[in-house]
């Protein structure tokens, strides 16, 4: 029997790997924690008597620890990342220890942590396979069901529109015979005129030659005074009828035929065993421990509503339009229009801040930093911070670049920027001092990613969502750069705008040609439109969640309106 390699094999399995050693085959049953090598009892007790390996940390097999992947540091390329810093909770390098903004930080060994999570990770899986298997079999006997019945169904779709057609054609059929019955007649109303008309020549001609003969008796030429001709018979042409073709179309045909629809119905979820312990939590470390927990436990909790609930509305006087909106700490929201108004609220509607800033109208998008103040893109290529003591500062100043959309990411505080220039766009990542650390702009083909990434936010997973009003399409790029997926609507008219992400992954897109919010989840998959025509939606500009997991939004009114949608 051919080994397996480790990356071939899942971790819970029951296979024979061979050992790492060159020149062995013999089967392994141990893992060298030091080399990160596979060994045979054999070669184990050679290296453990090996001078320079006699102190490595030889344990069985599936109590080794997981290699850390090589990632090299974004700041510092040549650089591998090997520690987690505690406070910032992001990879880095050694020699990002000693820069300013890690500097007093507490840092743990990341190939520690990572085995740990991965085992962790491990051990869930496993879990959910033991909880899965016996459900999948009952799943697939329902889905194999189901594939009867869908066949069924379609199989009296295709019956009842043949039945459909053939009635059709029986109409047409006796409207044409109709038709041609009409023809005859009136043809042969028309022959029979001709007929008369030949005649009436044939008789005058018959009465002209009797007239001859007439007048040349001896006494019909005395009795007449005179000579009197009947006058010639009158014929006319008779007008033939003129066909008028029908007028319709394909369309109207479809109508008169009968047309299917699919359901806007929402699928009814399969019934699936639920787990009978709670998913394992991956180890927090440091500050946010608590805090993951507690996020851990919400998302275990939380799922789709049915329907989506109005808990409350804004009416923000000083703005012309809610163009986007931002929330910062406590529940503070701050609201921008397509003039420079930016106003500051509180949940009781109290006015905080007002700022007009220097330019006209124009895109004005902005964020919360972890930090409490609000960056936001102005005109002349520039990104400015407000402070919480109002305060108006110079941040980033992005070159022959126009600065469109920003984020503040809720992971590490890294300011994501989407700019455009010339018709192409770009994201560009900023540390949370206004360093530039990474460009996204075209995918691994050479292609361009953007063209006016009008609106841009971050997943929970580290993908950068962005809102391409240029190209109509929601891009999705992950933290390496790599394009994961582009989604375009769902078949009719699709203009993105606000964007925002929630607790579960899930992505939430504006769309101000339908007047409703995309529900996708983190992989692209279009799950719902979470507004219907009868809500009164105008134009949604701009979205985003807060802590409590409600949806607010921003339409081209000076209304900001919040909604629950996860229960």
């Amino acid at each position: 029997m051919m080994a397996l390699s480790e990356s071939q094999i899942p971790p819970d399995a029951q296979h024979y790997l061979v050992c790492g050693t060159e020149g062995c085959e013999r089967n392994c049953q141990f893992y060298c924690n030091d080399c990160h090598q596979q060994m045979c009892e054999q070669c184990r007790d050679e290296h453990q008597k090996n001078k320079k390996t006699k102190s490595h940390e030889v344990v069985p097999y599936k109590q080794r620890k997981r290699q850390l992947p090589v990632e090299k540091c974004q700041i510092h390329p040549t650089k591998e990342m090997v520690l987690l810093c505690e406070e910032c909770q992001i990879p880095i390098c050694y020699k990002c220890t000693a820069t300013e903004e890690h500097r007093g930080h507490a840092f743990t060994d990341l190939e520690i942590y990572f085995d740990e999570n991965i085992s962790l990770c491990h051990e869930e899986i496993a879990k959910i396979r033991n909880n899965f298997e016996p459900t999948s079999q009952v799943l697939k006997k329902e889905i194999a069901g189901d594939v009867k019945e869908i066949k069924k169904i379609m199989d009296g779709i295709r019956t009842s529109m043949k039945a459909e057609a053939e009635s059709m054609k029986k109409l047409v059929d006796t409207v044409t015979s109709e038709n041609r019955k009409q023809v005859d007649k009136i043809e042969q109303s028309l022959l029979e005129t001709f007929n008369d008309q030949t005649q009436k020549i044939d008789d005058y001609i018959t009465y002209l030659d009797e007239s001859s003969t007439d007048i040349e008796q001896i006494t019909y030429a005395l009795k007449s005074e005179s000579f009197i001709i009947r006058p010639l018979p009158e014929t006319s042409k008779p007008v033939p009828p003129i066909f008028t073709a029908g007028n319709f179309s394909k369309e109207d045909i479809a109508k008169l035929l009968g047309r299917i629809t699919i359901q806007n119905t929402k699928p009814e979820n399969r019934k699936i065993k639920p787990m009978e312990t709670a998913s394992t939590q991956l180890k927090p470390t440091g500050k946010q421990s608590k805090q993951g927990r507690e996020k851990s436990d919400v998302k275990r909790t939380l799922s789709l509503s049915s329907s989506v609930t109005k808990v409350r509305e804004y009416t923000v006087l000083v703005v012309d339009n809610v163009f986007h909106i931002s929330l910062g700490k406590s529940g503070r929201l701050w609201v921008s229009d397509s003039n420079g108004n930016f106003v500051q609220i509180d949940l009781q509607r109290n006015q905080l801040q007002k700022i007009q800033t220097s330019g006209g109208s124009g895109s004005y998008r902005h964020t919360v930093t972890q930090d409490g103040d609000l960056i936001y893109t102005d005109r002349n290529n520039v990104i400015n911070r407000i402070t919480q003591n109002n305060t108006i500062t110079e941040f980033i100043k992005t070159g022959d670049w126009k600065p469109l959309s920003i984020h503040s990411s809720h992971i590490n505080g890294d300011i994501l920027v989407g700019m455009e220039t010339d018709e192409e766009g770009k994201v560009t990542r900023y540390n949370k001092t206004g360093i530039e650390i990474q460009n996204i702009q075209r995918d691994n083909k050479g292609q361009k990613l953007y063209k006016y990434p009008q609106y841009i936010t971050e997943n929970i997973n580290g993908d950068v969502c962005v809102s391409d009003y240029g190209n109509d399409t929601v891009v999705v790029v992950d933290k390496s750069e790599q394009h994961r997926f582009s989604y375009t609507g769902q078949g009719s008219g699709f203009h993105p705008c606000g964007i925002c992400t929630d607790v579960l992954g899930h992505i939430l897109v504006c769309d101000s040609y339908s007047n409703t919010v995309h529900l996708l989840d983190q992989n692209g998959r279009f799950l719902t439109l979470l507004f219907t025509e009868q809500q009164g939606v105008d134009y949604p500009r701009s979205v985003c969640v807060d802590d409590e997991n409600n949806l607010w939004m921003g339409q081209l009114t000076n209304k900001v309106t919040v909604y629950t949608y996860l229960q």
